[in-house]
């Protein structure tokens, strides 16, 4: 049985906001919420594939003091300045 759309972002949403850690559910659920719906097919499919990634690895990551993986680097570049936008850090 596929998986329809609405099921996707929805599962995809819960997985972000329901990481393991408080640190990343603050970063990853807000971004799904204002970004997974205008999403084309190859970005929701690298956001499904962040999302299977270690928190302790991402959160280094999106913080800039690790280097992330090349096909998540841009993504994980573009999460970083929403969250630092979202809450007013440098």
């Amino acid at each position: 049985m596929t998986e329809t759309a609405e099921a996707r972002l929805k599962r995809m949403k819960m997985r972000a906001w329901r990481r393991g850690t408080k640190e990343m559910d603050i970063i990853l659920g807000p971004y799904a919420d204002a970004n997974l719906a205008g999403m084309d097919a190859a970005a929701l499919d690298r956001f499904d594939a962040l999302l299977e990634e270690n928190d302790q690895d991402l959160l280094p990551w999106v913080l800039g003091q690790a280097e992330a993986p090349g096909p998540l680097a841009s993504l994980i570049t573009e999460i970083g300045v929403f969250a630092r936008n979202r809450f007013g850090a440098a």
